[in-house]
């Protein structure tokens, strides 16, 4: 009888060790997940701050608009839940953003229209929410999305005629269309 009471005992310690090895690797995991998704999250958030930096440089959208929209990422989860798919879909929604600014950018070398760019990136910030709480997936999914299709134009066309100003010989100065 003591036999069996003695590796009741010793089974019930071996479980007992089994489970908390168990718990602990499975406890290190799940911070080994969360670390990896705040990882990602930073990067998501620094690119924007790149390219936010880098359009500044290019002087199409004003300094103290960075933080305005280094916010779309800041906040994105501040009212949705951490999850993979709402990170891939802010991994797209900032790519949309950036891809969109770039070739309006690249619009802008052919055309020579910066000012017009500047003051679509203008209206963008001002209707941008102010409250944190309104960063929800209502504007993520609905309102965002129209917002950065309100920043592209139409495609260029194919002519290079079509963007090339017309210069006056005698004054060597560019003609107004008007005339």
């Amino acid at each position: 009888m003591t036999y069996v009471v003695f590796f009741a005992l010793l089974l019930l310690i071996t479980l007992l060790g089994s489970y908390l090895m168990i718990e602990n690797n499975r406890r290190k995991a799940l911070e080994a997940q969360k670390k990896l998704f705040n990882n990602r999250v930073k990067e998501v958030t620094q690119q924007l701050k790149i390219k936010l930096n880098e359009y500044c440089d290019a002087k199409i959208i004003r300094p103290k608009y960075i933080p305005r929209i280094q916010v779309i990422a800041s906040n994105f989860f501040v009212v949705q839940p951490h999850t993979d798919e709402n990170l891939l879909y802010l991994e797209r929604i900032n790519e949309s953003l950036i891809s969109t600014i770039s070739s309006e950018l690249a619009k802008t070398y052919v055309t020579g229209e910066r000012d017009a760019l500047a003051e679509r990136l203008d209206f963008f910030v001002a209707e941008l929410p102010i409250a944190g709480v309104a960063y929800n997936k209502t504007f993520y999914h609905e309102l965002l999305p129209s917002m950065i299709k309100v920043l592209r134009t139409d495609d260029l066309s194919a002519n290079p005629e079509d963007y090339v100003k017309p210069v006056d010989p005698e004054t060597n100065f560019e003609k107004s269309t008007s005339e």
